[in-house]
């Protein structure tokens, strides 16, 4: 029988979709919630530690290309070979790959450890790493072909960060090529690379906290018809979390139906059993049959507003997949930025320039607040991108949860049961006062003062260190 580790006490904490007043939880040696009582009598609240402010359940960040942080902020010039016309995803795409091709992994690691340290001060807790920078500068194989995964999970570890790791399948260059470009040539794998990639990976991070392996397909575009099948029945037949690039872009679209005379999401679900375990990520571009089709699988779409929005991929149909009840998760993608409170924002927003009117996620949801709909939306999705026991307050559930700053400017004088809906649509952004992964602090605000441990001055030097080795002759 499990037994308490800790209790903790809020006057405050979302519980069930809404504030709940009072609220005493306990969590076990697992580090999953095994007790939540609310309306708490005085009595029983005196062995536990009593947090500061209103508490949260941590979000799961859905789609992560860490080495990307490296490059946030250092591609919104246009691009000299364009004329100044024409900048676009593909554009970027270009600059994004000569970055790709420098890094090595202990630079990686540095980066990774950067990014999941800013993740863990937004209030995330879990981030799914769809990894593809497999080989070495060269192209050849690294001795241990998961050497970049891996400084990925060292960077994790060192922050306290949940991580669940895709390694991903990447193989051509596009529709019908016969493989991948040169400045490609560190994604180079295939079917059976990729599988005993995720044996090896399995093994060695079996007794590693917080430390999951599923699998990605990059795009349709990238893999051939039998790779996806073939990694689709291995994920299937190892229960794993699968998660695929797809309808991201207009010419994706236009090159698929070319290719295949069908879309990619419409050829997707009629080809490959998708299902609770598959991950759609972006699906920008899509049809009312196509989503239907999506959400009668089961299966998540993982929206990106703030990389979708920075390289121009145009707006997802909320209203649309919302009508047909269908299951979302949140994603920083490219890391322009790293809060979980912008993107959805940005969702919201980018829905009311869309169809010019206001709280689209509530109205779409029958939920009173957007913050709410969209808050428990991207909750929903964290249990569909890692196949984990987590995004809610609930019993058995682990206990991933964030303190907020009850002094934060945008918070200060709000009515209780408005403050998640200034948390995400009042600006500046309210800071965690601390956050915990399965019951454990991972962070506390003085992490950001003179008062702080070694550990975060530390990740700030390494990660300028290599931003300077990195760019030193690219300023």
């Amino acid at each position: 029988m499990k037994t308490d580790l800790h209790s903790f006490f809020a006057e405050r904490a979302w519980v069930q979709g809404r504030w709940a007043h009072d609220v005493l939880l306990s969590v076990d040696a697992s580090g999953n919630w095994c007790g939540i009582q609310t309306g708490t009598p005085l009595a029983l609240r005196t062995n536990a530690t009593v947090l500061s402010g209103p508490l949260l359940p941590g979000l799961v960040n859905a789609h992560s290309h860490a080495f990307q942080r490296a490059i946030a902020g250092l591609t919104e010039r246009t691009s000299a070979a364009a004329g100044g016309v024409g900048d676009n995803f593909w554009s970027w795409r270009d600059r994004m790959y000569r970055a790709a091709a420098r890094i090595t992994p202990d630079q990686l690691e540095a980066i990774a450890a950067m990014l999941y340290a800013e993740l863990l001060l937004g209030g995330y807790t879990q981030v799914c790493e769809f990894q593809y920078l497999h080989n070495a500068i060269d192209g050849a194989p690294y001795a241990d072909p998961a050497e970049m995964s891996l400084a990925l999970v060292r960077a994790a570890q060192r922050v306290g960060m949940g991580l669940t790791l895709l390694p991903t399948l990447y193989m051509r260059s596009g529709f019908g090529a016969a493989g991948l470009r040169e400045d490609q040539r560190r994604f180079s794998s295939t079917p059976d690379r990729l599988m005993r990639m995720i044996d090896s990976l399995q093994r060695q991070t079996r007794a590693l906290k917080h430390v999951n392996v599923g699998l990605a397909i990059h795009s349709l575009r990238a893999v051939d018809d039998v790779a996806v099948k073939e990694v689709a029945a291995f994920a299937a037949r190892a229960s794993l979390p699968v998660h695929i690039h797809i309808a991201e872009q207009t010419q994706e679209v236009q090159d698929c139906i070319a290719h295949t005379g069908q879309r990619p999401i419409e050829w997707l679900m009629r080809h490959v059993p998708v299902n609770a375990h598959w991950n759609l990520v972006h699906a920008t571009h899509t049809t009312t049959q196509e989503l239907k089709a999506v959400s009668a699988s089961g299966a998540a779409i993982v929206i990106c507003p703030s990389t979708e929005a920075n390289l121009g991929d145009g707006v997802f149909d909320y209203p649309g997949y919302a009508g047909v009840n269908g299951q979302w998760s949140i994603g920083s993608d490219s890391h322009v930025t790293r809060s979980w409170t912008e993107e959805l924002r940005l969702l919201e927003y980018a829905q009311r320039f869309a169809h010019r009117r206001r709280n689209v996620a509530a109205q779409e949801s029958a939920n009173e607040s957007s913050a709410a709909a969209l808050f428990e939306g991207a909750l929903a999705g964290g249990r569909s991108a890692t196949s984990l026991a987590l995004g809610s307050i609930a019993l058995g559930n682990r206990a991933d949860f964030l303190v907020l700053d009850a002094k934060a400017s945008a918070l200060l004088g709000v009515p209780t049961d408005y403050l998640l809906d200034a948390l995400v649509f009042s600006s500046p952004d309210a800071h965690c006062a601390e956050v915990f992964v399965a019951g454990e602090q991972t962070v506390r605000q003085a992490q950001l003062g003179a008062d702080a441990s070694a550990v975060w001055p530390q990740i700030q030097q390494d990660f300028v260190r290599t931003m300077s080795a990195l760019w030193r002759t690219h300023a």
